[in-house]
């Protein structure tokens, strides 16, 4: 496996991990591979290491390439940082694509809550010129191929959530303010540009209802987007894997929700194949 760090930003506070996992000849058909980038969550004020490394270890067992972007946070995460950040980061695998043995069209954006924001802002803003112009990426190099979204803010629906709108928000006021919040609520701006999903929740999060997924869920449905919605009835917000490796404490175990992953890989696996 080749890791590396690859600063986004001059003060290295914003930067891409690269998990690429190695060529073999007895694995011909693997020489390229599909891809996975990974935003933690944190709330837009930290990115959470239980969301970085181990969900790339997870996907890298499944066969994929794997990338963690640490993306602008706090002050720094004002709209539309956080979003060219991540828009840089897919350039950059797609740059490299020859290089990593990357599928440049089997390139899934995976978000766990303010993450799962993130993500799923890129997959209904990605087109938008102002960002890519922002970003530099002129070539629709920024574009998600799939959407993985874990427990992930659409909206300000709920009190945590819209905390964590407030941040990108920012310097903002009045009817500006209102128009912004509109256009960073990725579950009002999905359309045919959007690309399939795989939305896993639990019913029990008190932290981000899962409210926020059903209504994204509706959105896609709506625009006749493919998806696939998981929703477990235990568990509290931020999950990650659900098992030992991710384990804070009791309430960060629940095997009802373990499975995302291989069933995350599956869809993924399913989609990409038919492209």
């Amino acid at each position: 496996m080749k890791y590396e760090k690859i600063n986004l930003r001059d003060d290295g506070k914003v930067y891409l991990e690269t998990y690429i996992l190695d060529k073999s000849p007895e694995m011909p058909a693997l020489h390229v591979r599909p891809a996975v980038m990974i935003c933690p969550g944190g709330g837009y004020f930290m990115c959470s290491d239980r969301e970085a490394e181990p969900i790339a270890m997870a996907f890298a067992a499944e066969g994929f390439h794997t990338f963690v972007i640490r993306y602008s946070l706090n002050e720094d995460a004002v709209f539309p940082n956080s979003l060219c950040d991540l828009s840089r980061a897919m350039k950059i695998v797609r740059e490299h694509s020859e290089e990593w043995g990357v599928n440049e069209n089997a390139i899934a954006v995976a978000g766990f809550s303010a993450g799962g924001h993130l993500a799923a802002t890129l997959g209904t803003l990605w087109n938008d010129k102002e960002i890519q112009t922002t970003a530099g990426c002129f070539n629709d190099e920024n574009r998600p191929d799939a959407l993985v979204l874990c427990y992930p803010v659409t909206g300000p629906i709920g009190e945590c959530p819209a905390d964590c709108l407030n941040t990108l928000l920012r310097g903002t006021e009045g009817e500006a303010r209102e128009k912004l919040l509109e256009k960073i609520s990725p579950y009002k701006q999905v359309g045919k540009h959007t690309p399939p999903s795989f939305i896993v929740h639990t019913f029990e999060d008190e932290t981000v209802p899962v409210e926020n997924s059903l209504v994204f869920a509706k959105a896609l449905s709506d625009n006749g987007i493919p998806f696939e919605l998981h929703i477990v009835q235990k568990g509290v917000h931020g999950l990650a894997l659900a098992n030992d490796v991710t384990y804070v404490a009791d309430c960060h175990v629940e095997p009802s929700f373990q499975p995302w992953v291989k069933n995350c890989s599956r869809w993924l696996k399913d989609n990409f194949n038919k492209k």
